[in-house]
């Protein structure tokens, strides 16, 4: 793949690249920052200007195509829609909320919230399908299945929200409800 560079005087730089042997990619970096992308089907067609972008669109696309664009999605941000209603959701536990220091069977979460943990995300450590006897920490991520309003609650509880019911004695995240 040859590059080739070219000074514009008093308009920039003009880069042709060679794709494929015949056809050309043609980018026109302008003093303004602007950028025009051109594609040349061989060498004797004309150019076809593809796109014109601003500097800041420009440098946006050109980490992208580098590879080294990433934008963190923010945690609550993060969902997965199974079907229909139906989310996995991630929630972090603050240290106001009442799950820290408890197992999921003490907790009750199922119960009072309708959501499932289908796992806990703690430092660099998953643990899928936790069992019913581990203990919720400060600062664990849940990774939770049911629909968008159980959801809602099961936030609001990982978040040191008061408002929801305490189970009562006896309730247990390993319960299965068969009916």
């Amino acid at each position: 793949m040859a590059v080739y560079e070219t000074d514009l005087p008093g308009v920039g730089k003009k880069f042709e690249i060679d794709l494929d042997g015949e056809s050309q990619l043609i980018i026109v970096t302008h003093n303004t920052g602007k950028r025009e992308l051109f594609f040349r089907q061989n060498p004797n067609a004309d150019s076809e200007k593809l796109v014109e972008l601003s500097d800041k669109l420009a440098r946006q696309v050109g980490t992208i195509m580098e590879g080294a664009y990433f934008q963190p999605i923010r945690d609550n941000e993060i969902s997965t829609v199974l079907d229909g209603d139906t989310i996995i959701e991630w929630a972090k536990v603050t240290s106001e909320s009442e799950l820290v220091d408890r197992t999921l069977a003490e907790s009750g979460i199922r119960q009072r919230t309708g959501v499932s943990i289908i796992a806990i995300q703690r430092g660099d450590k998953t643990i899928q399908n936790p069992p019913p006897d581990v203990t919720i920490n400060e600062g664990d991520t849940l990774v939770s299945i049911g629909d968008r309003e159980s959801h809602k609650e099961f936030e609001r509880l990982a978040a040191g929200d008061t408002s929801l019911n305490k189970p009562s004695e006896g309730d247990d995240q390993s319960t299965i409800d068969e009916s």
